[in-house]
């Protein structure tokens, strides 16, 4: 059976194949130029990609009874270690970083999946493998983005990553919307159905997808990919798809507003 934890797993691999398909080839001044992440150049992203997979594989092997669980300093050693980095060792280094995660990941025995359990400091719970490696791709595939679109302003997100991260936006790792939404932002509570899909963006008390037949207030008429890289704040104007549109009680530009993005 191909479970929640085996295509997460899986569609991060296939997010690291599409780094490992184009950073090596990247100029020193495409590394050094901008990235799809507002103030953040291509190397910047890599940096933060390869220190937060250093970081995650850590927690990783603390969950196997591999390691120790790491220190309260721990994170900050390793960012600074990535930041004193040249941008062709950021580059390089992600991509290590990341293929030993992802493989850590990918070695993980079947029979364990269900029983694993992860502690990550801001959440107020353990998470399943399934949630902890949704919690990495809902960093990565933004994040690969960030860089692709550095080289091909047409980029988008894969239509694997955009499903996935929906189902895990709406499910295990919901509460990330909560971190990251701004419902103030609109002028009504709404209710945003995102079309040819069974998923809603709610704007209420709190930001939330949901797959609930909740009744919609707005329509969003535009690809799933759109829609999940609208809630990651990166659905800018020149980054948005000819005939995306939105109808209701709430604008595009409103949405944007609500996620801003990090």
């Amino acid at each position: 059976m191909t479970t929640s934890a085996i295509r997460t797993i899986a569609a991060l691999r296939s997010e690291y194949d599409l780094l490992a398909g184009t950073v090596p080839s990247l100029s020193a001044d495409q590394l050094t130029g901008p990235s799809g992440a507002t103030e953040w150049t291509i190397a910047d992203v890599l940096s933060h990609l390869g220190s937060g997979a250093e970081i995650t594989h850590a927690g990783l092997r603390a969950a196997l009874g591999e390691a120790e669980a790491p220190g309260p300093d721990f994170n900050q050693g390793i960012w600074d270690r990535w930041n004193a980095l040249s941008p062709q060792d950021q580059a390089l280094g992600s991509l290590a970083a990341n293929d030993a995660l992802i493989t850590a990941l990918e070695t993980i025995p079947a029979d364990r999946h269900d029983d694993l359990k992860f502690n990550v400091g801001f959440l107020p719970e353990p998470l399943s493998l399934a949630s902890f490696a949704g919690i990495r791709l809902s960093e990565t595939a933004p994040h690969v983005w960030d860089v692709l679109v550095g080289v091909d302003p047409a980029a988008g997100l894969s239509e694997q990553s955009a499903q996935l991260l929906a189902e895990h936006l709406s499910g295990g790792i919901s509460i990330l919307l909560g971190f990251i939404g701004k419902p103030d932002a609109v002028s009504a509570p709404a209710v945003v159905e995102i079309s040819k899909t069974p998923y809603r963006i709610v704007l209420a008390d709190k930001a939330a997808l949901t797959t609930d037949a909740t009744p919609a207030t707005a329509t969003f008429d535009g690809p799933l990919e759109a829609a999940v890289r609208l809630l990651y704040g990166r659905l800018t104007p020149q980054h948005t798809p000819a005939g995306l549109a939105v109808s209701g009680n709430v604008t595009l530009d409103e949405l944007r507003a609500a996620f801003p993005g990090f």
